[in-house]
């Protein structure tokens, strides 16, 4: 047997394949892909909000985001509006549908951290922790080097 040489990076990437695939149906439901049903649940949470700070919490190219939330728009999930802070800023926000279709959502996703929780103990909740912390230590830009993009 040929020992795995990633040992954190490709379960990692087999596991956001997995859960991808485990919303694809849920998600389909609501008329939204999986990355669309992530953003629905991110603005549930923590909306309205600048286009900015989506693009920085999902990692997105500006053409891709701007294209997911003209379909989001399009099918009467989501809004958008200027900030009255700041003309020059433009909030996100769920319509009642789209906060209906998020929390929807939301109830899968509680469901599925309810059902992987339940198969570990303390120790392995405390070990993924701590590789999870590991992971956000060493992929933390310098001070003054964070990314534009």
């Amino acid at each position: 047997m040929r020992r795995q040489t990633f040992s954190f990076l490709s379960p990692i990437h087999q596991a956001t394949r997995q859960i991808a695939i485990h919303l694809t149906a849920p998600c389909a439901a609501e008329g939204v892909s999986p990355a669309e049903g992530h953003l629905l649940s991110y603005l549930r949470s923590y909306g309205p909000c600048p286009v900015g700070a989506l693009l920085k919490v999902f990692g997105h190219k500006g053409s891709t985001a701007t294209s997911m939330l003209a379909r989001l728009a399009d099918r009467g999930l989501v809004v958008r509006e200027t900030s009255p802070e700041d003309r020059r800023c433009v909030l996100i926000g769920l319509t009642r549908r789209g906060a209906s279709a998020a929390d929807r959502l939301r109830e899968r996703l509680v469901a599925l951290e309810g059902a992987i929780r339940s198969r570990l103990g303390k120790r392995e909740i405390a070990g993924f922790e701590a590789v999870m912390r590991a992971i956000e230590i060493v992929t933390r830009p310098p001070a003054g080097k964070e990314s534009s993009s």
